[in-house]
Order: C-alpha cells, then sequence, then structure tokens
C-alpha cells in the first residue's frame, strides 16, 4: 500500500513539473471541445495572393471540367452558369494560341450536355470519370503524348472535380495553373474552402492560384 501511494505521489508531483513547464494541459472542458463545438467561433484566414502567369501554349492543356448542364445549371450551381462567359473567353484565347484542349464528364453526362459555349471540337478529347479525372481514365497519357507540363484547371464543381484533379495533376509532377473565377460550386464557402486548400495544403504545393484575366499566353 505504502508503494502504491508513493507512486501516486511522484506522479502527481511529476504532473505538477510538468503543468508548470506547459508541457501538459489538463483534461477539463476547454480541452474536450471538438472544432464542432468551436464552429461559430472561426475566423475565416486572410485570402491568399493571386498571381500573373505567363505560360508556353505548347506544352499547356487546358482542362474544362465537368460544364454540363445536369451540374451547371441555375438550380445546383448558378455561379458555374455565371462562369461560362468568362470560362468561353479563356478558351478561345488558348485555342487561338494552340493549347490543347481537353474536357471531362461527370456523373451520366454526355458531350452533347456541356453547354455550347464552351463545347469541344473535332479532335479535342473527352474523358469520362468521378470527381479525380486521373482515375480510370487516359488523360495522364493523353497529356504525356502531347508534352504537356503545365496544366490549367477550371470547372465545377470546386471541391469535387477541380480539387481532386488539380491534385491529382500536381502529386503527377505537372505545374498547375487554377483560376478562382474558373472554378466554381453551391456555395461561396465551398469555393472559399477549397482555395484556401490549393494555397495552403502540402498535396498541392507548387499550384498557382489566379484569375482567368492574368493568366497571359
Amino acid at each position: 500500500m505504502k508503494g502504491k501511494v508513493k507512486r501516486r505521489v511522484a506522479q502527481v508531483f511529476l504532473a505538477g513539473l510538468l503543468v508548470a513547464a506547459g508541457l501538459f494541459v489538463p483534461a477539463g472542458p476547454a480541452s474536450a471541445q471538438t472544432i464542432v463545438d468551436e464552429w461559430p467561433t472561426v475566423q475565416a484566414p486572410k485570402a491568399p495572393e493571386l498571381k500573373p502567369v505567363t505560360i508556353e501554349p505548347k506544352v499547356t492543356a487546358l482542362l474544362i471540367l465537368d460544364i454540363v448542364k445536369p451540374i451547371c445549371n441555375a438550380e445546383r450551381t448558378p455561379r458555374c452558369v455565371s462562369s461560362v462567359p468568362k470560362l468561353q473567353g479563356l478558351l478561345n484565347q488558348a485555342r487561338a494560341k494552340g493549347v490543347s484542349v481537353i474536357y471531362s464528364l461527370g456523373g451520366k453526362a454526355t458531350p452533347a450536355d456541356i453547354w455550347k459555349e464552351v463545347a469541344p471540337r473535332e479532335g479535342e478529347a473527352v474523358v469520362e470519370s468521378n470527381a479525380d479525372k486521373f482515375v480510370k481514365t487516359d488523360l495522364e497519357k493523353i497529356l504525356k503524348e502531347k508534352g504537356i507540363k503545365t496544366v490549367i484547371v477550371v470547372g465545377t464543381w470546386a471541391n469535387g472535380a477541380v480539387l481532386s484533379t488539380s491534385s491529382g495533376a500536381a502529386i503527377r509532377g505537372f505545374q498547375v495553373i487554377v483560376p478562382v473565377d474558373g472554378m466554381s460550386a453551391p456555395s461561396t464557402y465551398i469555393e472559399q474552402y477549397v482555395t484556401w486548400h490549393i494555397a495552403n495544403s502540402p498535396a498541392t504545393r507548387g499550384m498557382t492560384l489566379t484569375r482567368i484575366d492574368m493568366i497571359q499566353f
């Protein structure tokens, strides 16, 4: 019994030293909270800096992801609909400079569902997959056969196709450019989160956040 008491006294004494040194915080109501409990108190971080970029057309591909009417419509993703004119302008510039253009389809969409303003031309590749367009498609093969080193990723949803595919491209060694006004989601919070994630996640290091009018060909 005396031995147990001595051990307990020693444990209490050691805990006191650790608390005094700031190396141990005793469990209590504050430490038991989760991010869900603290949700209302969380403040948004400072917005990341958008950077101008100049690309080399011959080694660059524009990936237009899931701009299809079953997903990109006024009911589900109105911000996608409003982004179409900007995407059309970017697409026209890219084609004029000889940039490769590749499309993706999600869900049960078909090429006929792609908005006509940004629809593919004959010879432009279309891949079909869920969020990550590299999964179970020839996207990586297509890019490498074209000698592509840089991809510009636009589309919807930001937290699905855009984030997953841009991360997949970065992991595979491609330079990745994401114009924030070229991606959309059902809510501005989702777009904010994805923007923060791209700017801060270790998996997305090397990506460049920009705006469509800051891209020079």
